[in-house]
């Protein structure tokens, strides 16, 4: 069995994937695990997020105090704190009533159309998994320090922002991607055209700037705003691809973290999203599927599957242009073992964030975090 040229740090070891020989050859051994500098990034933007989160208290919190001595989750779906489990949505939905009704009120704008298309996708039918992920967090490290389940107003506030740069990220996406349908409905830039599309993102982010500043702690302004340039950073790397296999991987990871990871600190968001895309169909996501391939983009099942079957390291490098690129592309990722890799990838991502929030004390709140680690990697759009 072919070595792994991607080594785990610590005690992080790659499973070996079962052989899927090519069509009419022998077998092959399955693919490496990524590099490592992507635990480092998976680690940063949870404390980054817990920073932001504590740093909104009027007295600062050395971040060692989150070091709490319970052992850590090795599972999921296990609950810790002995209290009776709540739905994580229904448990975060507590502090997020009228959510979409104040993101509106940031949105003040004179003009009917700009205001039309600026709040289109705050309608009350996304999942708000990044707002309800802030309000777990601020309810859990509350309690940590102080055995307080309030959630400041400030707190709430950074889950009002973190929805709103993620909406105007999409606007944006969609109009790159020159993307014609979202969570089952057209998009900005289809409806209205991509020239105002942009605009319209613009205004998203400059309401979402303008409520973070009047947090006035500099501390939150500053890591936000890093979430904000990693955003930029992340789609310029999904623009590139390289040709050394190695890189190509470490590539991808890095785009993962700073388009996703950096704004949700949970990259296993990122990589499910991947895998969706070849194993669910286009009424369940809301949007095409094999919309990644079409857009060029060769993400962890099609980086997994390359190992298999090195013929498509070609179609990656022209980033599947040619008639037929995208379609023998899918074949060849469900041929091999690349949507198992990646799902397993993200379980590694799960397990060492479920073992990051399980140095936080006890509480119904910390327990919904691990089982929202599990909702995203069992969830079908």
């Amino acid at each position: 069995m072919a070595s792994c040229r991607w080594p785990w740090r610590r005690c992080c070891s790659w499973r070996p994937a079962a052989r899927s020989p090519r069509p009419g050859s022998p077998g092959r051994a399955g693919p490496p695990g990524p590099p490592s500098a992507a635990d480092a990034g998976a680690q940063m933007s949870y404390f980054n997020l817990v920073k932001s989160l504590t740093s909104a208290f009027p007295n600062r919190y050395s971040m060692s105090r989150f070091h709490h001595t319970t052992s850590a989750a090795c599972c999921c779906s296990k609950t810790r704190s002995g209290e009776k489990y709540t739905d994580p949505f229904k448990l975060g939905w507590r502090d997020l009533n009228g959510l979409y009704e104040d993101i509106r009120k940031e949105l003040l704008i004179s003009t009917a159309e700009l205001k039309e298309m600026s709040e289109y996708y705050f309608d009350g039918k996304g999942k708000a998994f990044r707002p309800i992920i802030v309000v777990l967090m601020a309810r859990a490290c509350n309690i940590h320090h102080n055995n307080s389940r309030d959630v400041q107003a400030s707190q709430r506030s950074i889950a009002l922002i973190a929805e709103m740069i993620h909406t105007a990220s999409l606007v944006h996406d969609d109009v790159i991607d020159d993307a014609s349908s979202r969570r089952g409905k057209h998009t900005v830039n289809k409806i209205w055209g991509e020239k105002k599309a942009v605009l319209a993102g613009d205004l998203i982010l400059s309401a979402a700037s303008i409520a973070l500043a009047r947090i006035g702690n500099t501390a939150v302004i500053s890591i936000l705003t890093q979430v904000i340039e990693d955003l930029v950073r992340g789609e310029f790397l999904q623009l590139g691809s390289k040709e050394n296999e190695n890189e190509r991987f470490a590539h991808y990871l890095e785009k993962t973290f700073k388009k996703t990871a950096s704004l949700i600190a949970n990259s296993c968001k990122a990589l499910i999203d991947d895998v969706l895309d070849f194993t669910s169909c286009s009424d369940q996501m809301g949007k095409p599927t094999s919309a990644d391939l079409k857009l060029g983009l060769a993400t962890g099942p099609v980086l997994f599957a390359c190992q298999q079957f090195p013929e498509m390291n070609a179609m990656i490098m022209r980033r599947f242009r040619l008639p037929g690129d995208v379609d023998r592309a899918r074949q060849y990722v469900l041929q091999s073992d690349g949507v198992q890799q990646t799902t397993y990838l993200a379980q590694r991502y799960c397990h060492e964030a479920v073992r990051e929030i399980s140095k936080l004390r006890p509480s119904p709140e910390r327990d919904a975090l691990i089982q929202l680690s599990e909702i995203v990697l069992t969830r079908d759009k």
